[in-house]
């Protein structure tokens, strides 16, 4: 007889292959990043070059239009080598258009627009890293310049480096401002990253890409000095236009002279881009955060449907909250739950609305958004928390996403028990242990180092249930078979004892795990947003008390199943893994949603948090799926157990 640990067991390769296709598909998604990137650095390219190989419809430089040429002609080879996309079709119809621009010798600044707006869709459908992700350092750029470029674009960047002559085309003069004024940051790494076909400009991939940015910032600023550096200083602290226009970083990197200029002035735009370039930190000092940022995206969004641009609407609109909202979501929650679930039901149908593409629905549900930021704001206001909310909100936290891992450890250990494999405890011990400790040391990296996204949470949140609910499913069938088969002490005592491998141990640990992580991530981000309003002691008051709380819960439990008759313990732990891996499928499903991987079509349906049932299509079709799944398997386990008796 095959051992039942081992078989419920069998579903973890499947599960991890799911997982593996889930891997090869984000590899996937990094090759094609890389031929965006590619593909966007050939249009800029155009778009900066372009005047210097036609001038008032004729050629002036027959190397440089033949680079032109080349370059739109690979472009439109390379946008159906992306994978499709709704947008797929007006980048190809706007690149060919730009190809046909300069086919015909068209004037410079037509190119230039038609590049622009062929780049803009492109970034809207593929989305690309446009700005580096921590802020850049001029003085390792200087150095890293020295050393990688100098030799061919000369000490000052004017192109005259010792082996500029030997080469063809000539090196770039970085202090050319005419030239410079058109060329993004943005542009600057790419093609340091990626280099330039048919050219001396090699690839300098081999630099990380934090150093590849530091050397786009310096190189971007030789053509400013110190005075107009100083005049931008002054604009940016004077002019609130400036801080409008460069919101963040990314306009930073994003936003060239030129673009600038057309909206603050040539002059202002010359000061401002060299200013923020030589200090980068002061736009990321005035990045809009909280629900500043979730209104500044939604208007973006909400703008971009207008504009035909659905891939980027949604975009957009995934980052008003997984950026925006999310953070204060805890905040929101401990003091007004209601309000909490009004805005999370109004960015699905704000969402929905988009995939739709309907204008009008879509303002019908931002103009909704706005007014709830509105309570929002209202409802925290500048006061921070009343030390109650916190500690409720700390208590309910923990002992929400506790009480989810508490049971799945439980019911493992309470099975083992029962199995009398005492000796493949320390395996689930350690599974939930560890998990604590890289809890632990996520709250260290999401408080000290790095900034863990909305969007990180949700995909982690989402996996690990799907993967739990999936597990917990096989092991909820196959715990109901031998229920109905009534086979128990035979089968435990005479089978199990020696069938236990160490690959299905170690399978026990990543369970537990898992389990124990999804809910611990979750915590430790809610809890670092509660942190904000100062009150320690409430915040450790609810923990403490939760803590309690979950051991008392595990203690009954544990006493509970061992006193529970073998048939019976098996019977209701069957019914019990079995719903509870409807609830994780409802709420993994409902967490990929929200990180955007997963689309949105509200119903009319009741919404119980509780149970992970809300009401879109996507989430009661995959509980729905999971429900007859689980139906069908104890039918067909009955009828098995009938046949047994009978045989």
């Amino acid at each position: 007889m095959f051992n039942p640990i081992k078989k419920w067991l069998v579903c973890l390769p499947l599960v991890a292959a799911s997982l593996l296709l889930a891997g090869g598909a984000q590899a996937q998604v990094a090759d094609q990043s890389a031929g965006a990137k590619q593909l966007w650095q050939l249009i800029d390219y155009v778009a900066v070059d372009y005047s210097g190989a036609v001038e008032h419809g004729k050629v002036v430089s027959e190397a440089e239009y033949a680079e032109m040429l080349d370059f739109t002609d690979n472009a439109t080879t390379q946008i159906g080598a992306l994978r499709a996309h709704a947008s797929q079709a007006a980048i190809a119809a706007a690149i060919a258009e730009l190809r046909a621009a300069v086919v015909a010798k068209a004037d410079g600044a037509e190119v230039k627009r038609l590049a622009h707006h062929a780049n803009g869709l492109l970034i809207a459908a593929y989305p690309i890293p446009v700005a580096p992700k921590v802020l850049p350092k001029l003085a390792r750029g200087a150095a890293l310049y020295a050393a990688q470029c100098a030799s061919c674009h000369g000490v000052a960047g004017g192109g005259d480096g010792p082996l500029a002559a030997s080469l063809e085309p000539k090196p770039i003069a970085f202090t050319d401002g005419e030239r410079a004024q058109s060329r993004s940051l943005m542009a600057l790494y790419q093609v340091i990253s990626q280099g330039v076909a048919g050219t001396s400009m090699a690839s300098f991939g081999q630099l990380s890409d934090s150093e590849r940015w530091d050397l786009a910032f310096y190189i971007g600023g030789m053509s400013h000095d110190a005075a107009a550096s100083a005049h931008g200083e002054k604009l940016w602290q004077d002019d609130p236009r400036a801080k409008q226009l460069y919101a963040d970083l990314a306009a930073v990197t994003t936003l060239t002279q030129e673009a600038a200029a057309a909206k603050l002035g040539a002059d202002a735009a010359q000061a401002l881009t060299a200013y923020l370039r030589s200090h980068p930190g002061q736009a990321e000092a005035h990045k809009p955060a909280g629900l500043a940022l979730s209104r500044l995206r939604l208007a973006e969004s909400l703008a971009a449907v207008h504009a035909g641009d659905r891939a980027g609407a949604t975009r957009l609109g995934l980052s008003a909250y997984l950026d925006g909202f999310e953070p204060i979501e805890p905040m929101v929650g401990a003091r007004n739950k209601s309000l909490l679930l009004a805005v999370e039901n109004a960015m699905l149908a704000y969402r929905s609305a988009v995939a739709r593409g309907t204008v009008a629905d879509a303002d019908a549900a931002g103009e909704k958004l706005q007014q709830l930021f509105s309570h929002v704001e209202a409802e925290l206001g500048d006061a921070k928390a009343e030390p109650m909310t916190t500690f409720i909100g700390a208590l309910t936290i923990l002992l929400r996403e506790g009480v989810e891992a508490l049971l799945i450890v439980i019911g493992i250990i309470a099975f083992l028990r029962k199995a009398k494999r005492n000796d493949v405890l320390p395996y689930v011990h350690g599974g939930w242990i560890g998990a604590l400790v890289a809890g632990g040391l996520t709250w260290v990296a999401a408080t000290y180092l790095v900034t863990i996204s909305g969007a990180s949470r949700e995909v982690s949140e989402g996996l690990g249930s799907v993967f739990a609910a999936l597990v917990l499913l096989s092991v909820g069938l196959w715990m109901h078979q031998k229920s109905s088969a009534g086979r128990w002490q035979e089968y435990l005592h005479e089978k199990l004892t020696a069938a236990m491998s160490r690959r299905s141990a170690w399978g026990l640990f990543a369970l537990a795990f898992i389990a124990v992580y999804r809910e611990v991530f979750e915590t430790v981000l809610f809890y670092s947003a509660l942190a904000a309003d100062g009150n320690g002691g409430a915040l450790l008051g609810g923990f403490v008390v939760a803590v309690v709380l979950l051991v008392v819960i595990a203690w009954a439990l544990l006493r509970t199943s061992a006193r529970m008759p073998i048939g019976k313990f098996f019977s209701l732990t069957s019914a019990f893994v079995a719903v509870l891996a409807v609830i994780l499928m409802g709420k993994g499903v409902a967490a990929l949603q929200e990180a955007g991987w997963v689309g949105v079509t509200p119903v009319d349906f009741l919404r119980i948090d509780l149970l992970g049932i809300l009401p879109t299509a996507e989430t009661l079709l995959a509980q729905a799926t999971i429900l007859l799944i689980i139906i069908a398997g104890y039918g067909w386990n009955r009828v098995a157990a009938g046949r047994g008796k009978l045989a």
